[in-house]
């Protein structure tokens, strides 16, 4: 798998001469690489004029492809992964080149989505909010991003971009009626979606509605037994919905004021057979658990208000646009377990996030001598408040209720209830030399970081004596882009990005003493900022026969938070926890995407296309010098599709070596280490009348049993009897219909 791999890259770069060649005095066409981004550079640009790595997925792709959820997106996305808990939890969130959870970026429509908060067995909020059927867009910067974006773009940024009445609106239409359905055979899903939508000389305005329900994602595990040694999925019964409303309001030509509703809705229901103890003895022993039943709930709702204007004309700006907004997400987990002694228990976990914004970016051209500059600044300002409590309690066999479940005394917070304040002001300058073959983006953005923490009755309960700290930190973030077109079809790129993250509030405060128990845990206000320094050298070809662009990166990251972290004993003799920088890390890698349109090479192939992309990486804990856990084996995808004006079909294949790499393991056996694989899948869409088209895929064609490595987010042993639950689902078949009037 690897050696085809290989080979077909290789091929592709032997084909390059003869694409250049055929088509020499043609301009690029509109392939990969000329597809506008916005995230990267906050103005808009084509890929092959950015000095970083971004990828651009747009609606198209999305259908033809039958994406779903977060996963499915980066799908054919190397260096691109997505977390999972397989036996309750679900998709968690996106690693980029070996970081993943907060220390990602995650926005829509410019603002960020919630943050993910676990603890313990029963608690884990994650960061799975969008839902993408509202999306006409993703863009997605790989590496440090925090001088246009602040804390939390350490690892890269994700931007999700909703639909506008404009998409639908085309060519003089004033009205849209669109209907879409679908089913997913990964999860047994069925989804429907209404969009209607209308415009005039001034007004537009749409309204986007999505159901789903479903079942769990099936895996490739035999052992369907009613306890911790089952290995298929456990029964899950899914539900989902959204909406996305908008109204646009134009007084002219140049300007737009846009009001968003944006909201969505998630809830699971889990058999969590996997966590029932063993029935080797009758009756069962009293800590034994006998049944569990989980209820998880999470919601996310948006109101923006936002104007754009083009042609500003002032000495100050030549366009610009704010935006003020205000998002609510909260999830809610319950778990009711039975013991074998006869008692039950319940417990609860809430954790929800307020956040108010403001946000405001400004473009202005200039022209100093022979230099061309479009420069770009702006400000960001953020409020939130964040709350997390676990609650429960259990009925004893007797009948006596008790909030009691050790080493709890419910309710309990982890953290106190917490108020950051954020304030961003950037500033970058794109500046074009020698008649715009070579391009400086120079930048660099100043954020300042408040948290206070708000002691209430719960927390002080729970923490007896314990003192809380605020803390205050400001960051600069410079970097520095240059793309240098030193021929025709050629271009070479480099960027410094300097990233960072500020000490999140569960580890500024920790939450958990328990004297019986004997620890405690202590506040940090000394935490500094996780950062990062990252270094990328690239070059492109672009024609309009072919395309490719190989990049290699370096990143140094220091500072790495160590939650929860043991440090010593106190006068009382409890030991003591605290959250600590300890962990300086590095990360390097290497990213080839390419692609050869046949048809422009010989008339005879029209049509016919190519699609490959290679990403490898190596991650090292230079502080305790084990490799890193979060990275990635060598992945590579190819694709090969045939299209017509009004149908096509597409074979893609998924290719990952062994993971190699992997820290010591704490127990006696080693850690797991995934086995390559490839796995193909075929996908084909059909126009088969004016505004009806219908996708179908047939995705794992062979029927493998493989295990993506991102899907194993806890410890995992080699000689696990369980490993078959993290494997993927066997062959499968999904399909959409749409219809528009």
């Amino acid at each position: 798998m690897k050696i085809r791999s290989n080979a077909l890259s290789a091929a592709l770069w032997l084909a390059l001469p003869m694409a250049a060649h055929a088509a020499a005095d043609a301009a690029p066409d509109a392939r990969e690489f000329d597809r506008v981004q916005v995230t990267a550079t906050r103005t808009e640009r084509a890929l092959s004029d950015v000095a970083a790595t971004v990828d651009v997925i747009d609606r198209e792709q999305l259908d033809d492809h039958l994406v779903r959820d977060i996963k499915d997106l980066v799908r054919y996305e190397p260096g691109i992964s997505v977390t999972s808990s397989p036996a309750r939890f679900g998709l968690g969130g996106f690693r980029i080149r070996g970081l993943d959870g907060n220390r990602v970026l995650i926005q829509t429509d410019g603002i960020a989505m919630p943050k993910a908060f676990a603890i313990g067995s029963f608690s884990d909020a994650n960061r799975n909010f969008t839902d993408l059927e509202t999306l006409k867009r993703v863009e997605i910067v790989r590496g440090p991003a925090s001088a246009l974006y602040g804390s939390d773009a350490l690892g890269g940024v994700v931007a999700f971009v909703t639909k506008d009445p404009a998409d639908y609106l085309k060519d003089g239409k004033d009205s849209h009626v669109g209907l879409k359905f679908g089913y997913d055979g990964q999860w047994q899903g069925l989804f429907g979606g209404l969009t209607t939508a209308f415009g005039g000389d001034r007004w537009s305005g749409m309204v986007n509605v999505n159901h789903r329900q479903g079942q769990e994602t099936e895996s490739m595990g035999t052992v369907r037994s009613s306890d911790s040694r089952r290995t298929a999925a456990n029964p899950q019964d899914r539900d989902g919905r959204s909406v996305l409303a908008k109204l646009l309001f134009a007084p002219d030509a140049t300007q737009r004021l846009r009001l968003t509703v944006d909201a969505n809705e998630d809830s699971v229901d889990t058999n969590v057979l996997s966590s029932i103890t063993p029935a080797t003895a009758l009756p069962p022993a009293a800590t034994a658990t006998t049944s569990m039943q989980a209820r998880d709930h999470q919601t996310r709702a948006r109101l923006s208000l936002a104007h754009e204007m083009d042609a500003v004309g002032m000495g100050f700006a030549d366009s610009l646009s704010w935006q003020v907004y205000r998002q609510d997400s909260e999830t809610t987990q319950r778990t009711h377990e039975g013991r074998g002694n006869g008692s039950t228990r319940h417990r609860e976990f809430n954790f929800d996030q307020r956040v108010h914004g403001v946000q405001a970016a400004f473009h202005k051209a200039l022209q100093t001598g022979a230099v061309e500059h479009a420069l770009t600044y702006g400000l960001d300002g953020t409020w939130t408040e964040t709350r997390q409590k676990r609650d429960g309690y259990q009925v004893l066999a007797n009948g006596q209720t008790s909030t009691t479940i050790l080493p709890d005394a419910f309710p309990v917070r982890d953290f106190p209830i917490t108020k950051t304040t954020e304030l961003g002001l950037y500033v970058q300058d794109e500046m074009r030399f020698a008649d715009g073959r070579l391009s400086l983006v120079p930048g660099v953005r100043v954020d300042h970081y408040e948290l206070r923490p708000d002691v209430d009755g719960i927390f002080a309960e729970d923490n007896p004596g314990v003192a809380v700290s605020d803390l205050t930190k400001t960051s600069v973030s410079p970097k520095l882009g240059m793309v240098w077109r030193f021929a025709d079809q050629w271009s070479l790129f480099a960027g410094y990005a300097h990233g960072f993250r500020s000490p999140p509030y569960n580890d500024v405060n920790l939450g958990f003493t328990n004297v019986a128990f004997g620890y405690t845990a202590i506040p940090n206000p000394d935490l500094k900022p996780e950062t990062s320094d990252g270094l990328e050298l690239g070059v492109r070809f672009l024609s309009p026969a072919a395309y490719v662009s190989v990049s290699g990166y370096y990143n140094d990251y220091k500072d790495f938070i160590e939650s929860q972290r043991q440090v010593g004993i106190n006068s009382q003799g409890l030991i003591v926890f605290q959250s600590q920088n300890v962990a300086d890390a590095e990360i390097y890698g290497a990213e080839l995407k390419a692609g050869v349109d046949f048809g422009q090479l010989s008339s005879t192939l029209d049509g016919w296309s190519l699609n490959s992309s290679v990403a490898w990486s190596r991650g090292q804990n230079k502080t305790e010098d084990v490799p890193l856990a979060s990275i990635d084996p060598l992945r590579g995808t190819v694709g090969i599709a045939f299209d017509r004006e009004r149908w096509g079909v597409e074979l893609a294949g998924t290719f990952a070596k062994r993971k190699d790499r992997l820290p010591p393991s704490a127990g006696a056996s080693p850690s797991f280490a995934p086995a390559g694989y490839g796995v193909l899948d075929l996908m084909a869409h059909w126009d088969f009348a004016p505004g009806a088209k219908l996708n179908v895929g047939v995705f794992n064609l062979g029927d493998r049993s493989y295990i993506d490595y991102a899907a194993i987010t806890t410890a995992l042993a080699t000689n696990s009897s369980v490993i078959d639950r993290f494997t993927n689902p066997g062959r499968t078949v999904s399909a959409n219909l749409s219809v528009s009037w």
